[in-house]
């Protein structure tokens, strides 16, 4: 909105007001009236645009030019100024409430159009209220979209109605003169209801892909048991000395009791050393230095058991 300038003020004080004191002094009054009428009409008559503004002249009801921006004058009372356009982007928020989408859910829509003019005599001329008229348009063509639109669409593709809306807005104002910069969804509203079903929803999913994650974690933890397997079928020597070394890591901490299937006894021979001759001599001294270990921590904890 065009603000009043303090300039025509001050130059109708300082016109009218020494003569005045110079005629009321001298009893001429009428040079008084006189100069009352002519700084009254020069004042009137000298108008100031800001940089972003322009202002459009009607004379006599016929449109003759732009002015501004800075200053310049009109013929008071012959000439009028229609409109004072500003060429800045401007924000227009708007809004649709309780709009059915494709799949009949009821929103609430809140957005926000940026758009400038791009011809102020368009604008001035051949609509009525450019302001009012974009938003009305705005809001009429966010209603559309939502009615074409499914909600799911609308929470996960906000970009793209964005762009279909400014198409909408940017085809119907282009020719008053209206430029569609962007326009951006702020919010969608949904009900209660339907964000509790919504979140429940969304919870078995998350369930779901966990359970998946899981069930790949174990096919994967399966094929590396299984490629190891493979690799121990060949060499019982390493079979013997791992299940020998996983024993020992359970041993180590401080309770002694591990339950061992007997078929793993079976293959471990624990306790035999003859079973222990027909392996190489490092594994042979492996292995015994590993029994003897096992044996001193028994002695220990039954010598520090009560009796």
């Amino acid at each position: 909105m065009h603000k009043p300038k303090v300039l025509p003020f001050i130059l109708f004080i300082v016109l009218f007001v020494p003569v005045a004191i110079y005629a009321f002094s001298a009893g001429i009054f009428w040079i008084g009236a006189a100069a009352f009428i002519l700084a009254m009409l020069i004042s009137i008559s000298i108008k100031i645009a800001d940089h972003w503004e322009r202002a459009v002249v009607l004379r006599l009801g016929k449109f003759t030019g732009l002015k501004g921006p800075g200053a310049f004058i009109i013929i008071p009372f012959i000439d009028s100024i229609a409109y004072w356009v500003d060429l800045r982007i401007v924000s227009t928020a708007f809004s649709a409430e309780k709009t059915l989408t494709k799949n009949t859910v009821p929103v609430d829509v809140e957005a926000v159009l940026f758009w400038k003019v791009n011809d102020p005599v368009k604008a001035a001329l051949e609509v009525e209220d450019y302001r009012n008229t974009i938003s009305m348009a705005a809001q009429t063509a966010l209603i559309e979209v939502i009615g074409k639109s499914l909600l799911s669409n609308m929470l996960e593709g906000r970009n793209e109605l964005d762009i279909e809306l400014k198409e909408i807005i940017d085809k119907r104002t282009s020719s008053w003169g209206i430029d569609v910069m962007s326009v951006e969804i702020r919010d969608v509203l949904i009900p209660n209801e339907l964000q509790d079903a919504m979140s429940m929803q969304a919870q078995a999913e998350q369930e779901r892909q966990a359970r998946v994650i899981l069930g790949d974690s174990e096919r994967q933890i399966a094929e590396k048991f299984r490629e190891a397997a493979l690799s121990y079928k060949d060499n019982p020597t390493a079979l013997h000395l791992r299940a020998m070394n996983m024993l020992y890591e359970g041993l180590k901490g401080k309770s002694s009791f591990v339950i061992v299937p007997s078929s793993v006894l079976d293959t471990m021979t624990l306790g035999v050393k003859g079973s222990l001759n027909g392996l190489s001599p490092e594994i042979n001294a492996i292995s015994e230095k590993i029994l003897h270990e096992l044996n001193e921590k028994t002695k220990v904890e039954n010598d520090d058991a009560p009796e």
